[in-house]
């Protein structure tokens, strides 16, 4: 039953900072204004303020919410209600167009019944035997490197890994240059999510045009493999053959613009996710060796020393609960966002039309309420007896209810592959002196390099 209603006087607010109109005048003047760590904002706002916390900067009212009870309600209760957040749309719209992450309503749900066949468990499988494949290519050259940029190795591997299973294409010859390419713009990205743009930002002239540049050159990219695989006019049961074979209603094929749109969509989404997945496994293994210890006893207890494959991850748990801890401590993405289509009540408050509601992840993931001892890494929460006592949707790696990531169970495999696959060849030791953080660059990435010494 909805919970619309007409506000008529002015809402309760929910707790909360507030930040006057002049203040926020003062702060986008300023030229030696500082962005805030959404990161720590968040989690610092729900130590103090509790679970629904309302932030009003100026004119503009946000809501950020970490009550799973209440995201459960606005993602899988009342999904018709909510729709992603003009903020969301705005930035991930100006690289990724109005693909399966930005798009909403009746258009959405068919562009995720075209995708959606790709990544079913049975053709999940058979993506399988690549990641693995990919991953002891990638070892391969490790064997003549000391010490590796563990960052930069994730984002080479799983670009390879999701435009050879996704597009059936091989690009290892451009993988540096895109790499590169796809840090400027997911930082374009991330900056176009400010609430509060600085005069700073809105001055980068020049910062802009190389952006720009960046996207351009990506989008090239991107239609040199739409048209490759067009011209090779050949089935390999890849989601871009799904996708230019679709037809509509009327029969005719899905516009050019849109195919570029749900491909870019993929090619982001598909490995910069994955990427930092794995980078931050590796990470937390290397600094935390009596668990790295107990799951290489795994991995050489099932494997015996052979590659692995998709059946063996069922008797690797142990493996399935180091990732599932790693995506606690580092979501994916550092939270969800949402905007009410109309005025409605969600926990008591009363919430007009069009305001900004953001689930930190990243900060729910650290409530001691549902995680004791939040800052710990320690894989043995996601045993089936302690899982059981976690919330329902207090753990949130992937979003949830309809809008749930549609490459969860790929990432997931992926990832698992990818670490036992490591494992069985190499030591990886941290050379860094200093911890490493994390921060939100759309994504959630690590803020230093982290290098890894290579023992095998």
């Amino acid at each position: 039953m909805t919970q619309a209603m007409s506000v008529t006087s002015k809402p309760v607010l929910a707790p909360g900072p507030r930040i006057p109109g002049a203040m926020v005048k003062l702060v986008q003047l300023s030229p030696f204004a500082i962005r805030q760590d959404q990161l720590k904002l968040n989690y610092d706002m729900m130590k103090q303020y509790g679970s629904v916390v309302c932030m009003h900067v100026g004119s503009i009212l946000i809501y950020f919410i970490t009550e799973p009870d209440l995201i459960h309600e606005m993602l899988v209760q009342r999904p018709e209600d909510f729709r992603k957040a003009q903020l969301l749309r705005d930035s991930a719209g100006w690289m990724m167009g109005n693909g399966l992450l930005t798009s909403d309503g009746e258009f959405w749900k068919r562009q995720r019944k075209l995708a959606q066949p790709a990544f079913h468990h049975k053709r999940i499988e058979a993506y399988g035997t690549t990641m693995v494949e990919y991953t002891a290519q990638m070892l391969e050259t490790w064997k003549s490197k000391p010490s590796i940029d563990l960052f930069n190795e994730m984002m080479a591997l799983t670009l390879r890994i999701v435009n050879k299973t996704l597009f059936n294409v091989d690009l290892t010859s451009q993988v540096e240059r895109i790499g590169a390419l796809m840090t400027t713009i997911l930082a374009a990205a991330n900056d176009k999510l400010e609430v509060v743009p600085t005069l700073a930002d809105k001055l980068a002239v020049f910062k802009r045009r190389r952006e720009q540049q960046a996207l351009a050159d990506i989008n090239a990219i991107i239609k040199q493999i739409i048209e490759e695989h067009r011209q090779a006019k050949s089935d390999s049961g890849d989601l871009l053959t799904m996708l230019l074979e679709a037809r509509d209603e009327n029969d005719q094929p899905m516009p050019e613009q849109q195919l570029q749109d749900e491909v870019m969509t993929l090619f982001v989404a598909g490995h910069e996710t994955s990427a930092n997945g794995l980078t931050w496994a590796l990470y937390l293994l290397a600094t935390h060796p009596e668990v790295e210890a107990k799951l290489r006893q795994e991995i050489k207890q099932v494997l015996g020393g052979r590659p692995p494959t998709i059946a063996d991850l069922a008797q690797m748990p142990y493996g399935e609960m180091v990732v599932k801890e790693t995506m606690r401590l580092y979501p994916p993405a550092g939270g969800v966002t949402r905007e009410p289509i109309h005025d409605t009540q969600l926990g008591g408050y009363l919430i007009p039309a069009g305001t900004l509601i953001g689930v930190s992840t990243y900060a729910m993931h650290r409530n001691p309420k549902f995680f004791p001892d939040p800052e710990a890494f320690d894989p043995e929460r996601f045993s089936k007896e302690r899982e059981a006592a976690i919330p329902k949707y207090a753990y949130l790696p992937f979003g949830g209810g309809p809008r749930v990531c549609i490459g969860n169970s790929f990432a997931m495999m992926e990832i698992r592959l990818a670490i036992a696959t490591i494992l069985q060849r190499y030591q990886l030791t941290v050379e860094n002196k200093e911890p490493v953080t994390a921060e939100q660059q759309f994504t959630i990435r690590p803020k230093q390099r982290i290098v890894m010494r290579v023992n095998g």
